[in-house]
């Protein structure tokens, strides 16, 4: 496992990933001036995952605070995925960003660069791929002989083909 993992580094590679929580209201008459209130009152100082939890249309996250766990680019929609990949350090708020759901506030977690994952990240991933292959192998070693034996019969292909109509 550690051998394939210093020969194909770039097998490994993760790409950089943000964890984001939003408080989406989703599109009705008054949802924009609802949404800057509670743009607002993050900004005077209340808990972004209370909000969240309250206000949110978003029942998957609400239920977390508002919480959207890691993602990399290409996991949300375009406007959100900028906004959100914008945000320079854990805690910044995003403006309102608004999508076809709604109008969305986003606040940053943490971030997590591009690189290399830790060896013991990917070691059981690793370790399953050599006993899978080590399996097949085997498997491989047991059929070559039997395939190398078998013999093309035409006669019986023809016989059992007239039997089964």
């Amino acid at each position: 496992a550690q051998a394939r993992y210093k020969a194909e580094p770039k097998a490994f590679e993760a790409p950089e990933q943000i964890r984001a929580r939003h408080i989406l209201i989703a599109k009705a008459d008054d949802a924009r001036a609802k949404a800057e209130t509670l743009l607002a009152d993050l900004k005077e100082g209340a808990k972004f995952e209370d909000l969240a939890s309250a206000h949110s249309a978003d029942p998957g996250s609400a239920a977390k605070g508002g919480d959207l766990g890691l993602f990399t680019r290409g996991k949300m929609v375009k406007p959100f995925e900028d906004a959100a990949f914008g945000l320079a350090k854990p805690g910044d708020l995003s403006n309102l960003v608004e999508t076809q759901f709604g109008y969305h506030i986003i606040q940053l977690v943490e971030r997590q660069p591009a690189g290399l994952r830790p060896f013991s990240e990917v070691r059981e991933e690793l370790l399953r791929d050599s006993a899978q292959k080590l399996a097949n192998d085997a498997r491989q070693q047991k059929v070559k002989p039997l395939l190398d034996a078998a013999k093309f019969q035409p006669d019986a292909i023809e016989a059992f083909t007239k039997a089964s109509h």
